[in-house]
Parts: structure tokens; sequence; C-alpha cells
């Protein structure tokens, strides 16, 4: 259940930023960043928050390397269901949605990361040291 809450979340955060076929921020403000600049401001920094939180424990995890091994995996496994005739490109609209269940997927195994290595190798993550 924590894998999915964390792709659920990382899904939802992307999608309310940018997805081709339902109102987002990004459509929002650009139809009302004149008149609402202060909301655009909070939304935009609450979204930012969000971001942050899941690239930080992203990069802290599984670094650039893991990021790009795990978007390459994802990658070839939509290459291959294109290549068996289960899914086909040229939808815009289904592209998009696409990119967000991959990028979403990738959030996910970076902020699940540290867990899945646990229960793998018994190994705990520690990223900082207290020294006092």
């Amino acid at each position: 259940m924590g894998f999915f809450l964390r792709w659920l979340f990382a899904f939802l955060l992307l999608a309310a930023t940018f997805n081709p076929s339902l109102p987002s921020y990004a459509t929002w403000v650009r139809a009302n960043l004149s008149a609402q600049p202060a909301m655009a401001a909070l939304f935009g920094l609450v979204l930012l928050a969000g971001y942050l939180i899941y690239l930080r424990a992203t990069l802290s995890s599984i670094g650039i390397v893991g990021i790009v091994l795990i978007l390459g995996i994802i990658t070839a496994l939509f290459w291959v269901l294109f290549s068996v005739g289960l899914l086909a490109f040229g939808n815009p609209v289904l592209n998009g949605w696409i990119v967000i269940l991959a990028l979403s997927l990738m959030l996910a195994v970076g902020m699940h990361w540290s867990i899945i290595w646990r229960r793998i190798s018994g190994q705990v993550d520690v990223d900082e040291v207290d020294t006092n």
C-alpha cells in the first residue's frame, strides 16, 4: 500500500501541474495569471514544495544514474507494448498521459527505494549523521 500511495501522490502532483486533457495548474495560470497573480503564486509554491520533496528523496535514494535507469526501463516497457501492438503513439493526449505515468513511477520508486533496499538487503539507508 505504501508504494501505491507514493505513486498516486506523484501522479496527482504531475497531473495537477500539467496534463493533456483535464484542467491543470498550467492551463489555469495561462487563463488567470493577470487576474489572480497571488493565487497563481500560492498554488505554484505548493506544487514546487511537492516537487522538492519528491525530487530530493529520489535524488538522495537512487541518484541520477538510478533515475536514468528507471526511466530507461519504463521506456523499454512502453517500446515493447508498442512493438507488440498493445499501444499506439499517434494520440497526443495518450502520449501526454504516458509521460505523466512514466515520471510518476520514477518519482514513486525514488521515494520508496530506501524501503525496498532495506527489505532486499537488510541494510538501512542513512543520509545524515548526527555528530552531536
